[in-house]
């Protein structure tokens, strides 16, 4: 990641090229699902310990979807706040069937699209 994002829209396009394999951003959702249903799982009980479990069932999922899918480096590292906001929305934009406009926006080939 050479180059410094100060915006989150430079950053967008950025992060969906870095996600441009399917596999990596079904790990993603399957994280981000978990980490919901952790979220309202401890709302509805109130076990609020489980909360703690949120970042672990997130990350899990990304880190291995980049160090073994992808095989490249999460841009949490780098820009922590925009990845977990960006990683809401692209699972969002997947969930509402707009993913799709957004990663060739991105220029992510069609043939990544459905690899």
């Amino acid at each position: 990641m050479s180059k410094r994002y100060t915006t989150f829209a430079e950053f967008w396009p950025f992060y969906l090229q870095e996600h441009s394999l399917p596999r990596t951003r079904a790990l993603h959702y399957v994280g981000t699902t978990l980490v919901i249903a952790l979220a309202i799982y401890a709302a509805v009980t109130g076990k609020w310990l489980w909360l703690l479990a949120m970042p672990l069932a997130g990350y899990f999922f990304a880190w291995i979807a980049h160090f073994t899918v992808e095989k490249n480096r999460p841009a949490t590292f780098t820009y922590p706040l925009w990845s977990l906001y960006a990683d809401f929305k692209m699972w969002f934009c997947w969930l509402t069937g707009r993913l799709g406009p957004e990663l060739e926006r991105a220029g992510v080939t069609a043939k990544e699209r459905q690899a």
